[in-house]
């Protein structure tokens, strides 16, 4: 009788033990790695995976070419794209080009950058209107970014020195740095830098940051 009661309390506590457990595995839940907290408003790509991203922008004056079926070619790339705003052949105008990036991991988890050729996107009649479209696919930004760590080598007594810090979208950067920065940065665990967002046209709220240099 005794000997079956011991055997009931010893079910009963493992199966206490077991909860406890499980409720402590669900509420102590590493955070991922895709949710880092950043200062500042960075939107961010999907920590860098395989795929296509925005890269850059630019705004180039061009001469329409011939007129072909309701496009235009654009001189002296002969790049073609929708005569939208009805331009005759040998007009000057402005027009915004889109640079993207595909992004593939290789074995060890690095990413393989492939930039595409410039493509028209828009049309402008002026420079002025061509500009106000970039400003806002090209954002500058100031934000806290994590310091993973900086080192020195050294080669025939030369000395370089580096900082390698984590992008809220989870891409690693390596720098060089002065020997100054290079002390100044030895103990801290967050550094503030210049990020420039480059938003998706199609897509505003897909974007990409690039670093851009040190804010402090």
């Amino acid at each position: 009788m005794k000997q079956g009661r011991f055997i009931l309390l010893a079910i009963g506590l493992i199966g206490i033990i077991v909860i406890i457990w499980l409720f402590s595995m669900i509420f102590d839940k590493k955070p991922s790695v895709l949710s880092q907290s950043t200062t500042g408003n960075v939107s961010t790509t999907s920590s860098y995976a395989p795929g296509d991203v925005p890269w850059d922008y630019q705004v180039q004056q061009v001469k329409v070419g011939d007129l072909i079926d309701g496009d235009m070619v654009l001189l002296p790339n002969n790049d073609r794209m929708s005569n939208d705003q009805n331009f005759a052949t040998g007009d000057s105008i402005w027009v915004l080009s889109f640079m993207q990036a595909t992004m593939k991991a290789d074995s060890q988890g690095k990413n393989d950058v492939t930039l595409s050729q410039w493509k028209p996107i828009k049309s402008f009649k002026t420079k002025e209107e061509a500009d106000k479209d970039l400003v806002e696919l090209k954002v500058e930004i100031k934000t806290d970014v994590k310091l993973i760590g900086v080192y020195k080598t050294d080669l025939d007594s030369q000395f370089r020195y580096f900082a390698v810090v984590e992008l809220p979208t989870g891409q690693k950067v390596k720098q060089p740095i002065p020997e100054e920065r290079y002390k100044a940065f030895k103990d801290k665990k967050e550094v503030s830098v210049v990020l420039e967002e480059v938003h998706d046209y199609t897509d505003f709220d897909q974007s990409m940051a690039k670093f851009r240099g040190w804010a402090e």
